[in-house]
């Protein structure tokens, strides 16, 4: 026996003698590692209607992000945010004002109450909030938009694309054209209406933050369409960031994987229940746990020197 060959097995018997001395490592229940203890599955197996409205939500989305305190990163910016009444973007908007920013969401008129609570939450941060109710796949809605955000708040700092539609479909034949029509229409021309919208106003040191997906990085079986846009979220915001390079306008996107919001019990009550279940962490993130990224991503004082690039936020990876 060569002695290449005799290191090496004796390192094979050193690993498998510490491995039987060792008893299995097994993490009981979801992993806690925050500033506070989150939900965890099995959740309430509840089917909301599209939209979907956190206010007739169970389970209500944790969003406040008591412990975070703000330090100007965003002072005296004049951020637009889509799907802002609710989930993502209602944390989003919460931790934008506390950090400086005035804050305008947009939301479907359906979920103006949603959009109420959001814009006192903004308020009580100290910040000017404004609600604006109507479709990002309508491209004069988004011209307006951003025309009567201007007007009240006098121009547009950051952009946070983040409205979105989603539903899960068994059989990939069952697909409609009208579904995967307005999966794209919601999720990539909304993105594209808004941004050439806020172009106009928007100046060097001005940043856009778009909402990718964990599916948009490995698919999904019975979301193709909603995978296919994150996807091309993706694309989009690696392109664009080239595009406006030249005008100092940085865009980069967060990945989200499973995040508990209005998005999911609008989708299905049984995958719900289970929601985020299979994550390493065995648990999903609560929007307080996302908004973080967007300050990141938006704030020139933590990432100037970031354009084009993909954060994932998606509870850790394991190849097991």
């Amino acid at each position: 026996m060569t002695p290449i060959v005799e290191r090496q097995r004796a390192v094979q018997q050193q690993v498998e003698k510490t491995d039987k001395a060792r008893p299995p490592e097994e993490m009981k229940g979801a992993m806690q590692a925050g500033a506070r203890r989150y939900p965890e599955p099995p959740f309430p197996k509840q089917l909301l209607e599209k939209p979907g409205l956190e206010e007739d939500q169970e389970l209500a989305p944790m969003y406040e992000a008591p412990f975070w305190k703000g330090s100007g990163k965003l002072e005296g910016k004049k951020a637009i945010i889509t799907g802002g009444d609710s989930g993502i973007g209602r944390a989003v908007a919460v931790l934008f004002a506390r950090e400086g920013a005035d804050v305008a969401i947009l939301h479907l008129a359906e979920e103006q109450e949603d959009a109420e609570v959001t814009r006192a939450a903004i308020e009580k941060e100290g910040r000017r909030g404004l609600t604006l109710a109507g479709d990002v796949t309508d491209r004069a809605f988004c011209d307006d938009a951003v025309a009567r955000m201007v007007k009240d708040l006098g121009t547009v700092d950051v952009l946070v694309n983040n409205a979105a539609f989603q539903l899960h479909v068994s059989r990939f034949e069952d697909l409609t054209e009208e579904h995967f029509d307005l999966t794209l229409k919601t999720n990539l021309y909304g993105y594209f209406h808004m941004v050439q919208a806020c172009l106009p106003h928007m100046k060097p040191g001005s940043a856009i933050v778009n909402t990718g997906s964990v599916t948009g990085l490995f698919g999904s079986a019975s979301i193709v369409d909603y995978s296919m846009t994150k996807g091309g979220i993706h694309a989009f915001t690696r392109a664009l960031s080239g595009s406006l390079m030249s005008r100092g306008i940085r865009v980069n996107a967060v990945a989200p994987g499973p995040v508990w919001t209005p998005l999911n019990p609008s989708d299905s009550a049984e995958k719900a229940e289970k929601f985020g279940s299979g994550t390493p962490m065995k648990r999903p993130a609560q929007p307080e746990e996302l908004a973080p990224a967007y300050v990141f991503l938006a704030s020139p004082q933590m990432s100037s020197f970031i354009t084009g690039e993909v954060l994932p936020v998606i509870g850790g990876y394991s190849s097991q």
